[in-house]
């Protein structure tokens, strides 16, 4: 599956995602792009606030189903879609919660 399918998630792409692509693809982009792609999302409707929170919660489901197969970059996948959720809404959907055993 490509990342673009993810962030889509079978429906009507929004603009933004090319940013979040790009920067999938080089994550050195990443610092220079956090600002540009925050000021996008801020000019966003609730709904499409809305569906872009979704592509980026896909994106961190698909970084846990892959990371067996290349933990690298499962791990700059998640990085990414994790800081532009909190930039942008603050917090997360999905926090992982450590369990303690002991």
């Amino acid at each position: 599956m490509k990342y673009r399918d993810v962030l889509e998630g079978g429906k009507e792409p929004l603009e933004i995602y090319d940013d979040i692509l790009e920067v999938l693809a080089d994550i050195q982009l990443f610092p220079g792009s956090i600002e540009q792609i925050y000021r996008k999302a801020m000019t966003f409707s609730e709904e499409d606030l809305d569906r872009l929170r979704f592509a980026l919660l896909r994106l961190q489901v698909y970084s846990d189903i892959n990371r067996t197969l290349d933990m690298e970059k499962a791990q700059k996948i998640k990085y990414v879609s994790q800081v532009l959720e909190k930039i942008i809404f603050g917090s997360l959907l999905l926090e992982h919660e450590e369990i303690d055993h002991a």
